[in-house]
């Protein structure tokens, strides 16, 4: 306007509304080096610090920036957007996946989810043998917390008792205080597989690949109850009828029959192996007369969780 109408500028910062000051301020440029060298070198020692705590370290360091300008350059570098620390595990070491040679030695539990029909979400906690592949529960409901295992596995200690070890993953479930307590009181060993590595519990996970084939993926379930009737119908099928093509085309009860039977002869192999006793003998009457007749196995003992 001064160059184009040849007016001063008194005149035209009047015609177009503008102080004169403003007209000719001049921006500083802000030297905000040293303050941001510092902000980060107290977020980078501790990370879950506020403002406030920053502004005051850096007033005891003898910084004699006001606060007005620190929170300027703290909202720039978007410190006070909370920052979510990455929650560390501790080292998991790799443990190769053996085969169980009897049952109660390892079982492998592992979570799994989907969603009803009118969208609500559901989890299924699967509990697995790994001798013999049986299934031996699949809990149902909304929420299955630390406490849930635990009451199901004391349900699963009183029909056919509890393993040496548990294999699991890192959820934040098995990394309950409450569950850890309840098998360390019980003598169970947890072990756990290094994040991102579900094949190191491939077992369950082989399992649970079946599930969501044959049930979870054929059918629409209404209801909690309703999954549930359907899981116990598919359990004891997968049980007591469905051949494994891991054990021989053979069912988990069949592998479980068989195991009953080989320690029943050998058992009987024990027994007629020994000495026969001299009956005319007082000592071997006295013997004979004191021992304990050891009762002999059962299969309702081994198929006492089949349904």
């Amino acid at each position: 306007m001064t160059t184009n109408s040849h007016v001063s500028v008194r005149q035209a910062c009047q015609a177009v509304n503008l102080p004169r000051s403003s007209y000719s301020y001049k921006p500083k440029p802000k030297h905000d080096e040293d303050l941001i060298d510092a902000l980060n070198s107290l977020v980078s020692q501790h990370p879950s610090i506020g403002f406030w705590k920053c502004f005051h370290r850096l007033k005891r360091q003898g910084h004699r920036w006001n606060h007005k300008r620190v929170y300027r350059v703290y909202t720039q570098m978007r410190l006070n957007i909370r920052r979510r620390s990455r929650k560390r595990l501790p080292a998991r070491i790799k443990q190769h996946l053996f085969q169980p040679c009897s049952i109660n030695q390892v079982w492998s539990l592992d979570y799994m989810s989907d969603t009803l029909w009118d969208g609500r979400r559901i989890r299924l906690l699967n509990i697995l043998d790994d001798y013999n592949r049986q299934i031996l529960a699949i809990e149902v409901d909304t929420s299955l917390p630390a406490l849930r295992i635990i009451r199901l596995l004391e349900q699963l200690k009183e029909s056919r008792g509890l393993p040496k070890m548990i294999r699991s993953d890192n959820g934040p479930e098995f990394l309950s205080t409450k569950l850890g307590n309840w098998c360390k009181g019980n003598d169970i060993e947890i072990a756990f597989i290094q994040p991102g590595k579900p094949t190191q519990n491939a077992y369950v996970e082989r399992f649970n690949g079946s599930l969501r084939r044959e049930l979870l993926n054929a059918h629409v379930f209404t209801s909690l109850e309703d999954i549930r009737q359907r899981s116990r119908t598919w359990m004891e099928d997968y049980n007591n009828d469905r051949p494994h093509q891991s054990l021989k085309n053979r069912t988990p009860m069949d592998l479980l029959t068989e195991n009953y039977k080989l320690a029943t002869m050998s058992e009987a192999e024990i027994g007629s192996a020994g000495e026969q006793p001299d009956r005319n003998s007082s000592s071997d009457r006295n013997v004979e007369v004191g021992a304990e007749k050891k009762p002999p196995l059962s299969l309702k003992h081994f198929e006492s969780t089949c349904l």
